[in-house]
């Protein structure tokens, strides 16, 4: 049976419409791309919002924020609920602020109602999870997971220069705690989807069981400018037409293990970028996506057998570096069956289902039980200004959010998950 304790919607809706106009574009989304000014204004909002529930607040070194109120039993650790505050250049209201802010209204629940929990509570802004400004995505729950160092994350750059530490200082938001050294329970993520199943089945609540792998590479792709209207066909290198090549080849790599894998090439920057130049130097980036690490292989493989044969054929040279490389996970199924049992004992449709973004949630699986709650978003749009999720379905996340987090606090006053 679900507790007694509901989450009040209109507040949690409130608070999303609240922290959008932090950021806000004219179009009615988001940009609040992380270590920036609206970064930093979200970030004061959010500790000002923890602190009035009685919250202590501490950042550790990477910028990560963790809010946490005290349980029956100080010596659990706690368990943890949160996301990320940071966005896409053209983000919505909805992608990491509804798992923050989710967490945020379990929170102000537990305290309105008195209620005390065995462990303790800990909500959680992660540092740097979009990977839109500094690469790689899910940077600051990296780190606390030690998946990478503090000083590897100070070292990334943006595409202006700017180190990632040099910016999370500018900011004012680096903390001295070491990253890693608070003990977690368990770790809950509520999100949108971002893609269209819920939506398309008419389900509530997404039983979110692992993630799919992913890969990312940066490919340079270096050719000879030269005058466009001198230069014969034959005897160019065209840097602009091999990366041609490759974003067919990207396509054709993923329809191969169509419809379960994804190739995405998101970024292209080419010089000099002018009309008259055939294009010396290009670089582009290449997104990897299966939960099947074996075939996740198999795509890498392809893709470099697509480089040699775009090289040799436009006469260019190409490198390519892997930036990122996450196993496919599976999340844990203590955490798995607390979500499915309050979705169904608050009588919502759900359905398991395997995330194809990554998450924070990744990397949290690492070092503590972990699982992730998905909502439907409108048309499974999102990293776009026009994503939309409905009241009540956010409200419906929030809701099987804390019933989940109640179970395993159940759980934990007999031992550990």
């Amino acid at each position: 049976m679900p507790s007694n304790l509901r989450i009040d919607p209109e507040r949690l809706w409130s608070t999303l419409m609240e922290t959008g106009a932090i950021g806000a574009t004219a179009k009615g989304g988001i940009n609040r791309q992380t270590l920036t000014a609206a970064d930093a204004a979200v970030r004061t909002w959010f500790q000002r919002e923890a602190e009035t529930l009685g919250c202590s607040v501490t950042v550790d070194e990477i910028g990560n924020m963790f809010a946490l109120r005290a349980g029956r039993q100080p010596g659990l650790a706690p368990i943890a609920l949160g996301s990320h505050l940071d966005t896409q250049p053209t983000g919505g209201k909805f992608d990491g602020n509804l798992g923050v802010l989710g967490a945020l209204e379990a929170l102000r629940t537990l305290v309105s109602a008195g209620y005390e929990t065995n462990a303790p509570i800990v909500v959680v802004n992660w540092t740097n999870e979009e990977g839109a400004r500094f690469a790689p995505a899910m940077l600051g729950s990296g780190v606390f997971a030690g998946v990478y160092s503090r000083a590897s994350a100070d070292a990334i750059a943006d595409s202006e220069g700017i180190r990632f530490g040099t910016a999370l200082d500018a900011i004012g938001w680096r903390g001295e705690t070491k990253a890693g050294t608070l003990p977690l329970s368990a770790y809950l993520e509520l999100h949108i989807e971002q893609g269209p199943i819920l939506e398309a089945e008419e389900k509530t609540i997404g039983v979110v069981t692992g993630v799919q792998g992913v890969r990312w590479y940066e490919l340079k792709l270096s050719g000879r400018e030269s005058h466009a209207g001198t230069t014969p066909m034959p005897r160019r290198a065209d840097a602009l037409l091999a990366s041609a090549h490759l974003i067919s080849a990207v396509r054709d790599l993923a329809l191969a293990y169509a419809p379960t894998a994804v190739g995405t090439v998101g970024q292209v920057e080419v010089a000099p970028n002018s009309p008259n130049v055939v294009p010396g130097q290009v670089r582009m980036t290449v997104d990897l996506r299966h939960h099947d690490d074996a075939i996740l292989e198999a795509m890498e493989t392809a893709l470099k057998a697509a480089v040699d044969r775009a090289a040799a054929a436009e006469k260019v040279q190409i490198t390519l570096r892997k930036l990122h490389d996450l196993a496919a996970i599976t999340f844990h199924p203590t955490c798995i069956a607390a979500v499915r049992s309050a979705a169904r004992a608050l009588g919502y449709s759900e359905r398991d289902i395997i995330s194809g973004a990554g998450h924070d949630a990744v990397h949290l699986s690492r070092i503590t039980p972990s699982a992730m709650i998905f909502v439907p978003c409108k048309d499974g749009l999102s990293h776009n200004e026009a994503e939309s999720a409905t009241r009540e379905h956010c409200a419906a996340g929030a809701q099987v959010l804390l019933e989940a987090a109640l179970a395993i606090d159940a759980q934990l006053a007999s031992g550990p998950l």
